[in-house]
């Protein structure tokens, strides 16, 4: 009689009634429950799929008929049509994945299935996903749109009224040269400039700038309530706005009204900055050195005269002196950054979800979520399915068949009995004594044969 090693007949006796180490038993006996809990989780994972295969058809449904201009029969049943083969596209290709991917074995499969999941998951991120992110934050995405608008008009606005008042500040400068020249003229009427007394030639050139300069300050004056008006219509334009904005209703007639609002508000800012005088003084410092009368010299005597053409070549450099600083005034006012051109351009509400996707993360997550919730169940399946085969290493096929299949197994030797009877003359003749009983799996293929 043979025996066993003393460690070998120790492990043995510690294992179970199969002839299995106690290790080898509770690994595979815990392959028999994770077979169980997967025989299970099947009947309820189809049903699964559908629905959220479902859902997200729902869902593209509604983001495509947000692309669709025509709300006709037929654009109904585009969109209808299209959202039906996102579902069933999604139902097969995960029905598919869940299948093959925990049970094929070699690495090369794994990762040839793996590429194709992750080369499907983004097919159904730029089929689906987007346009059910459309149909979650589509309108809060195009009330966003409009917000930044405004938020530009806004900042346009602001800019060019800026820019106009300095140049209205300019008005101070003209006001200081004319009074320059104002001054002046009034102590040539005293005789302080030339020594003459009397409103002579040099009087008159005097006399002659500060009106020029009087009238450009009244000119610069008279837009100021102008300015002001165009900057509170621009103010109350950008109030409807914002309303409109925030505004309960369809966002869609909402744009409308806003796109008609914008072009007034562009229009008011082009006029705000066709109202600014910085311009009209630079080219009034240009002529007021440039375009100068000399009248003709009145005085009795050549001293006279003479003093008198002296004191006109004074307020000449005066005249230059003044137009330098009076120009580099306006440069400086016409040298600012003019306000951003702004136009509203409507958007969809898809266009507008991927235009501001960082605002909106929660809704990109749940789209792309329903879409690719089947991944992490392909995975848990998968991750299942290499423990069973862990936990069967090492095993027989006798030692880890359950009672229903021990049932079924002497059921099987029953019936090749019974047609090992039948067979008469041609039964087999029962085994030597000592000889190895066929095991189960033999006898299973000699039963089928016969």
């Amino acid at each position: 009689m043979t025996t066993e090693p003393s460690g070998q007949h120790s492990d043995r006796a510690t294992g179970s009634a199969t002839g299995l180490s106690r290790s080898e038993a509770r690994a595979a006996q815990n392959a028999r429950d994770l077979e169980d809990h997967l025989s299970w989780l099947d009947s309820i994972t189809g049903t699964a799929l559908g629905v959220l295969a479902v859902a997200s058809g729902i869902y593209t449904y509604l983001g495509v008929s947000s692309l669709l201009d025509d709300t006709g029969a037929f654009s109904v049943i585009a969109a209808l049509a299209y959202s039906v083969a996102v579902s069933v596209g999604i139902f097969v290709f995960w029905s598919y994945m869940m299948r093959l991917v925990p049970t094929v074995r070699t690495a090369a499969a794994r990762i040839g299935l793996v590429l194709s999941m992750a080369l499907g998951s983004v097919a159904i991120i730029a089929m689906s996903s987007w346009l059910n992110a459309a149909a979650l934050a589509g309108a809060a995405a195009v009330e966003q749109h409009l917000a930044v608008t405004v938020q530009d008009y806004q900042t346009a606005l602001e800019r060019a009224d800026e820019i106009t008042q300095s140049g209205q500040s300019l008005a101070r400068d003209v006001a200081r040269v004319r009074q320059t020249f104002v001054d002046l003229s009034e102590q040539e009427a005293t005789g302080q400039l030339s020594g003459f007394a009397g409103q002579g030639a040099v009087f008159r050139l005097l006399r002659q700038k500060s009106d020029e300069l009087a009238a450009l300050e009244t000119q610069i004056t008279s837009q100021q309530p102008l300015v002001e008006a165009a900057f509170d219509e621009g103010n109350a334009i950008l109030s409807r706005m914002r309303a409109l904005t925030v505004e309960q209703g369809p966002v869609a007639q909402r744009s409308v009204l806003f796109s008609e609002e914008a072009v007034r508000l562009a229009n008011v800012i082009t006029q705000l900055r066709q109202l600014s005088v910085a311009p009209l003084v630079q080219r009034a410092a240009r002529d007021l050195s440039d375009s100068v009368v000399t009248p003709e010299l009145d005085g009795s005597d050549a001293a006279t005269r003479q003093g008198q053409q002296a004191t006109i070549d004074s307020v000449r450099r005066v005249l230059a002196q003044r137009a330098d600083g009076l120009g580099t005034a306006a440069s400086a006012v016409l040298s600012m950054t003019p306000p951003r051109d702004t136009t509203y351009t409507p958007v969809s509400a898809a266009d507008a979800v991927i235009l501001y996707a960082g605002n909106f993360v929660p809704s990109w997550a749940g789209a792309i979520a329903i879409d690719l919730l089947p991944a992490v169940l392909v995975l848990i399946v998968a991750i299942t399915q290499a423990a069973i085969r862990a936990g069967r290493e090492g095993a027989a096929t006798e030692d880890t068949m359950t009672l229903a299949e021990l049932r079924a197994a002497v059921a099987a030797i029953r019936d090749i009995d019974t047609s090992l009877e039948r067979a008469g003359p041609f039964a087999a003749t029962p085994p030597a004594p000592g000889s190895q009983p066929p095991d189960i799996a033999s006898l299973d293929n000699k039963r089928r044969a016969d």
